[in-house]
């Protein structure tokens, strides 16, 4: 599929949700100029362009998901809120004071623990479809990745609801082990991440909100960019064979500096898209139980199983074995 594309089965959960709510799809397809069947991806700024026509339709950003309409000029009025704070944890928390003001339900809390941040959404009532949870997942991590301007490496992902008929694309999108029928539902990434500085201003957003929501669908995806071209020839290969940035830059016929500064661009560096990578292979390893943890550290490239221990605790706040044993069986590994 082509980058900054929405795949068909994401448009079908939509649709889904549309109907549900008594919402006449056609006439929206119509007015985006979108074909009345959606069989092959569509844009971002196709998407965008839809969302956009229900929320003016159903006067609602959230379609009709929330305990409470979430009113046009929502979005904006979340943006600007977090403009004027000191660091990501107080635009996060901020945002989702904002969110639970205007939804009420699903409204989200920040956990800090043991490394890891971790924003887990609340249900007064019943539990809400997983495109209801991605939507609000899709709204927090955009605008914070947007007000750091960098991608949050996302850690794994729990929805409390089963898996919709295509879960695939949810792996996929979020880029990190997603898992369904769990006790709550919850994002996790890094708690260092809460300490970065905005970035954004009023000018800043004014240009944001003008390409919104088309741009937090995929901008901050993590399979769109050069850091995705380098996480995929990465996955190719063994990590023994991994190259320095130096022979890297060289393949990709460029200079190791310029390379570096094309990853920060997009948030990230060399390093940390290796250790995401050995995170995401090690966590397939574990719960597909092919093979013991000491070989399973020699295959990541470690020079002892301690050093992995050290480094899955990191990842994950538990040990191998520990992880093993309590993942859930319904887990989908990234991809």
């Amino acid at each position: 599929m082509e980058r900054r594309m929405i795949a068909p089965c994401f448009m079908d959960d939509t649709f889904d949700c549309l109907r549900r709510h008594g919402v006449d799809v056609q006439p929206l397809l119509a007015q985006v100029g979108l074909p009345p069947e959606i069989s092959e991806p569509i844009s971002s700024e196709q998407y965008g362009a839809l969302w956009r026509a229900v929320a003016r339709n159903m006067d609602d950003e959230f379609f009709g998901e929330g305990a409470r309409p979430m009113r046009a000029g929502s979005f904006a009025l979340l943006c600007h809120a977090i403009l004027s704070t000191e660091t990501l944890g107080h635009a996060l928390k901020r945002a989702l004071k904002f969110l639970r003001v205007v939804l009420d339900d699903p409204h989200g809390e920040l956990v800090v623990e043991d490394g890891q941040a971790q924003i887990v959404l609340k249900d007064a009532g019943d539990v809400r479809s997983a495109f209801a949870y991605r939507t609000f997942w899709i709204i927090v991590h955009g605008i914070n990745c947007w007000l750091v301007g960098r991608r949050l490496p996302i850690r794994w992902v729990d929805f409390r609801c089963s898996a919709p008929p295509v879960g695939t694309d949810y792996r996929l999108f979020f880029g990190a082990p997603v898992r369904f029928d769990q006790p709550q539902t919850r994002l996790v990434f890094d708690a260092e991440f809460l300490q970065l500085p905005p970035i954004r201003d009023e000018r800043a957003l004014g240009d944001f909100l003008r390409h919104a929501p088309a741009n937090i669908l995929v901008r901050y995806r993590h399979d769109v960019g050069l850091s995705a071209f380098v996480r995929e020839k990465l996955r190719a290969a063994a990590p023994a064979a991994w190259p320095s940035i130096e022979l890297l830059a060289g393949r990709l016929r460029m200079s190791a500096p310029t390379l570096r500064r094309r990853l920060q661009l997009e948030g990230q560096t060399y390093r940390s898209i290796k250790d995401e990578v050995r995170r995401a292979l090690a966590i397939e390893a574990l719960l597909e139980g092919r093979i013991g943890v000491a070989d399973l550290a020699t295959d990541l490239g470690f020079s002892e199983p301690s050093a992995f221990h050290r480094a899955f605790r990191k990842w994950t706040g538990l040990s191998p074995a520990r992880f093993r044993r309590d993942a859930a069986k319904t887990i989908e590994p990234a991809t």
